[in-house]
């Protein structure tokens, strides 16, 4: 849950747009997590639903403004989820989740769960590149406004170690900044395969900025050892 910068108004248009990454793995209190689930989205609120752990779930709405209708496994990429609607409130909150019952999501299970090892059945997703605006341009969008969805991952290999593939964007200008901001490379994408030296850069993280068919891209890559 995350309070907008300004309340929504009632009748305009709003694109959002996130990242999304199935996190295969889970996190460092519960490493063997193992599920994969539909219905990441976004819904918007009036006000704060916050939820502590101990008090019962709530109950699930089975609905939100912006949903990925499939089940999310990509556990090395980032997927794009994005969408459009009209408010109908004067909404002030966003909250990022999963808002349908367990009988209306479908999960796919990584790992085997007769394996020795304690799987436990929960998922956990990484997010990242919110973006709420009433600009069309604002947001990188790719589903339900009219935007042709991108055919594989955009950069790959991610992370990367000495060169990086920039795939399906030919013509496309591009901008490279590291994690301060400070433009590392920046020219034209010579062809639908592409690929960028990037092994005498520093190791880290690196933002690339991607103006392509009218519209900018915003991806994020790793370098690593």
């Amino acid at each position: 849950m995350a309070p907008l910068l300004e309340p929504m108004v009632v009748g305009q248009t709003y694109y959002c747009s996130f990242r999304a990454n199935a996190a295969f793995g889970g996190n460092a209190q519960y490493p063997q997590i193992w599920l994969a689930n539909d219905k990441v989205g976004l819904l918007f609120t009036t006000y704060e639903r916050h939820w502590y752990q101990g008090d019962p779930y709530p109950a699930p709405l089975n609905d939100a403004h912006v949903i990925y209708s499939q089940v999310l496994t990509d556990t090395v990429g980032w997927t794009l989820v994005s969408g459009s609607f009209m408010a109908d409130s004067a909404y002030q909150y966003l909250m990022i989740g999963n808002f349908f019952s367990n009988a209306l999501t479908d999960t796919l299970h990584f790992a085997n769960p007769n394996s020795v090892f304690p799987w436990y059945p929960r998922g956990y997703t990484l997010i990242d590149a919110v973006c709420v605006s009433p600009n069309p341009m604002g947001c990188d969008l790719g589903q339900s406004v009219g935007e042709e969805l991108a055919v594989g991952p955009v950069l790959f290999p991610n992370p990367a170690h000495d060169l990086l593939v920039v795939g399906g964007r030919s013509g496309a200008r591009l901008v490279a900044m590291d994690a301060v901001g400070r433009v590392i490379w920046q020219g034209v994408v010579g062809s639908d395969r592409w690929v960028l030296p990037v092994g005498a850069w520093a190791r880290g993280t690196y933002v690339l900025r991607l103006e392509w068919n009218g519209r900018t891209e915003v991806h994020k890559f790793v370098l690593a050892e």
